[in-house]
């Protein structure tokens, strides 16, 4: 009971802060984890088992990458492809496409070009470990239904400018989903926040103008057009963002990057923290997360260890 206290007192916080709770009020409160693909670190990303080791390593929100489907369905996967984590080439062998990239050809299997049906034929965990063969690609309502009332859910936007030449409106076919769960306004559920993240600010703003009133995060990619990583790129940032998600590893270089948001009433949420590749600065993950969150004063992290996080 303790601990579903603090757990709902902390959601509730967290939400109120996107309010406009001042950001040195809410360095007094705890930070939060978000558990990045569910506890990838230990079993297949975006599973329902890696969703259920989230919850159990006390995550704070589970996310999800949102793609579509053939027949427009969000499924959660990271990749645009299937071949990466599926067996995707051996069920449907001759359903590839073939693209240049980097001035190679590549055969890609577009998550686009197959039906759910499809897909739901594919192994999604052998990839990681035989003992996970079987595992499936969930749908969005599959890890809503499977996380809602335990955690959070942190849905991202991923691609939505390809989805949408393909005549796919992902902003519609989201706001449409969380609707239907009753997840659609702030509070709405205080058992099952909601946070949107996108590296797609055009995707943000359809999102405000949509009328979203849920949290948004605008991710920033270190390769991204245009100078966020700036008092003025904060400024321009919280005209459709609630707060930013960027790379730890800005930080390194900007450290007055948490300051210039905070002073923009915007959220500071790194990506990412992996045991696997933990900087050798640091002893462990947990330690790499401490510098960040608590030295350097950010207020959430993505991780594939959330049993890792500090405490």
């Amino acid at each position: 009971m303790l601990r579903f206290f603090a757990f709902t007192c902390g959601m509730l916080l967290f939400i109120g802060w996107f309010g406009a709770v001042a950001p040195a009020q809410y360095a007094k409160n705890r930070k939060t984890l978000i558990a990045h693909r569910g506890a990838s670190a230990y079993a297949p990303e975006h599973s329902i088992e890696a969703y259920r080791l989230a919850i159990e390593q006390g995550a704070d929100f589970v996310e999800q990458d949102l793609q579509i489907t053939k027949d427009g369905v969000l499924v959660c996967l990271h990749d645009t492809t299937l071949e990466r984590t599926t067996n995707v080439a051996e069920v449907f062998p001759d359903r590839f496409k073939t693209v240049e990239i980097k001035g190679e050809s590549k055969k890609v299997w577009n998550v686009a070009d197959f039906t759910l049906a499809e897909i739901k034929q594919l192994d999604a965990g052998s990839w990681f470990d035989k003992k996970f063969a079987g595992t499936k690609v969930p749908t969005f309502q599959e890890a809503i239904d499977f996380v809602k009332g335990k955690a959070g859910i942190y849905p991202e936007t991923k691609e939505p400018e390809f989805y949408g030449r393909l005549g796919f409106d992902m902003v519609k076919l989201l706001m449409a989903e969380l609707k239907k769960n009753g997840l659609d306004r702030p509070g709405a559920n205080p058992k099952t926040p909601v946070i949107i993240q996108s590296f797609s600010a055009p995707s943000l703003r359809a999102l405000r103008r949509a009328g979203c009133r849920l949290p948004l995060v605008f991710l920033i990619d270190p390769e991204a057009p245009g100078d966020w990583i700036s008092p003025k790129g904060m400024k321009e940032a919280r005209k459709f963002a609630d707060g930013i998600g960027p790379s730890k590893k800005f930080l390194d270089v900007t450290p007055d990057l948490v300051k210039w948001a905070h002073a923009e009433k915007l959220s500071v949420t790194l990506y990412t923290f992996r045991s696997r590749s933990v900087d050798r600065r640091f002893a462990d993950v947990t330690a790499e997360m401490r510098h960040y969150l608590l030295e350097l004063g950010a207020d959430a992290a993505f991780t594939d260890n959330p049993d890792k996080f500090p405490k």
